[in-house]
């Protein structure tokens, strides 16, 4: 993924960005936080990164002026329409595997994750 990525000037955490954007439409910063399982801190850098690139706007969200809503700008929607399709990905990790048993990974990985994120903010010694 970091190969197919580089040549566009893009990360992983980038692209899963741009991918929620495109394919859910604009989203609330703190949402994201939660939805691609990201510090806030790391997503703000890739934020403002995409930002400075001018693939993505944040604006205040009209109901909860301290939120930041996120949208695509028509240069980002531009790379996203050019990016290659990564479907490869998930075929090579996952192909032969039944949904089931790749929603049960997911689950079991996602569990694992809030975890180690608890442990590292002090919640466990």
């Amino acid at each position: 993924m970091e190969d197919t990525l580089r040549v566009h000037g893009l990360g992983a955490t980038q692209w899963y960005v741009l991918h929620e954007l495109a394919t859910v439409g604009p989203s609330k910063q703190r949402d994201l936080v939660t939805k691609l399982q990201v510090e806030r801190a790391t997503l703000s850098a890739v934020v403002g990164t995409l930002v400075a690139k001018n693939l993505v706007e944040q604006v205040q969200d009209s109901v909860d002026l301290r939120q930041k809503s996120l949208r695509l700008t028509p240069a980002g929607e531009q790379l996203w329409a050019e990016l290659p399709d990564l479907s490869f990905i998930h075929e090579a990790a996952f192909g032969g595997v039944s949904e089931a048993d790749a929603e049960i990974v997911a689950r079991v990985l996602r569990t694992a994750t809030e975890r180690l994120v608890q442990r590292s903010e002090g919640g466990m010694g």
